[in-house]
């Protein structure tokens, strides 16, 4: 038997502090009434990269439980935009408050429950920051001309000279590849078929192509996201993949351990985002904060006893 259902919305952009910039996340908050299915046809009808879901917690220690899918209805995990637009919807929406400058809360992502804090100037949220897992080193890929057609680019472009393409993961693991400057990052046109059997050998999920060629000369890298794997062809701000960047860039010593990493991303989007790391031995903590653009009510029908 099928049965109304009213559940409150909010649309954030993530990793900007401007309307119309970082990466936009909507996110359903009170979304224990919704099963599977639900959410990811919820997700299709908002039709962006991810949607998050906020639930009541299933393990010990948690706050709220976060899940996350894309479009095609892959559920996707790691402590990124997702996550970090999420908690800046709790905090700003009333749902969690702060009764001191800095506040510590615990978030679910699939197996991992991960410390956040969220930081207050009175009730007013002014930032995020996500702790990731500790980061883990997997297969490179040392076959430059592949990645560069599986990128649309020249094998020029590759530059496997400092250190190599790598899958590296702090909650989802991501295949790493240098690239010769933000020029050819930005002249990347990715072939999704040839780009996913890279990814299925080096059992990446998705690819983050980066240079040491920042536009803002405060900042480290700038970066590219795409992932076939789950359906996304380029992602404007992905904090899952900017974690093992700073860690792989920290493991290579070309970032003193405990310095800040700021990624740029999204630039060839026209939503230019900035993420913001610290890495310290194998803590690794991403920085942030985003912007609710809108907020609204979806009527839905549901099963009764679905959840």
């Amino acid at each position: 038997m099928r049965k109304k259902t009213s559940v409150k919305f909010y649309w954030a952009d993530v990793f900007a502090t401007e309307p119309m910039g970082g990466n936009p996340l909507p996110v359903v908050v009170d979304a224990d009434a919704l099963d599977d299915t639900t959410m990811k046809l919820i997700t299709r009808e908002f039709n962006q990269a991810e949607t998050t879901f906020v639930l009541r917690p299933s393990r010990a220690g948690a706050t709220y439980r976060l899940r996350s899918f894309t479009v095609p209805g892959h559920e996707v995990f790691g402590a990124g935009h997702n996550a970090l637009g999420a908690w800046w919807v709790l905090a700003a929406g009333g749902y969690v408050k702060g009764d001191a400058p800095s506040v510590t809360f615990h978030q679910e992502l699939g197996n991992d429950v991960l410390s956040l804090e969220i930081l207050f100037d009175g009730q007013e949220v002014q930032r995020i920051l996500m702790k990731h897992a500790s980061p883990t080193f997997g297969a490179t890929v040392s076959d430059a001309p592949a990645l560069a057609s599986a990128l649309g680019l020249d094998a020029s472009d590759i530059d496997l000279s400092r250190f190599p393409a790598q899958v590296v993961s702090t909650g989802a693991a991501h295949c790493l590849v240098p690239v010769r400057d933000r020029r050819a990052i930005d002249r990347a046109r990715p072939d999704a078929e040839r780009l996913l059997g890279i990814l299925g050998k080096a059992g990446g999920e998705g690819c983050y192509i980066f240079a040491l060629d920042p536009i803002d000369p405060m900042a480290t890298a700038y970066a590219r996201f795409f992932n076939p794997t789950v359906g996304i062809y380029e992602d404007s701000a992905t904090g899952t993949a900017a974690g093992p960047l700073a860690a792989q860039l920290v493991a290579n010593g070309v970032v003193r351990d405990g310095s800040t990493v700021i990624v740029e991303q999204g630039y060839a989007m026209g939503r230019p985002s900035r993420l913001e790391l610290r890495v310290t031995g194998d803590d690794v903590r991403l920085f942030g904060s985003a912007v609710i653009i809108a907020e609204g009510v979806l009527r839905l029908w549901t099963r009764e006893g679905s959840r």
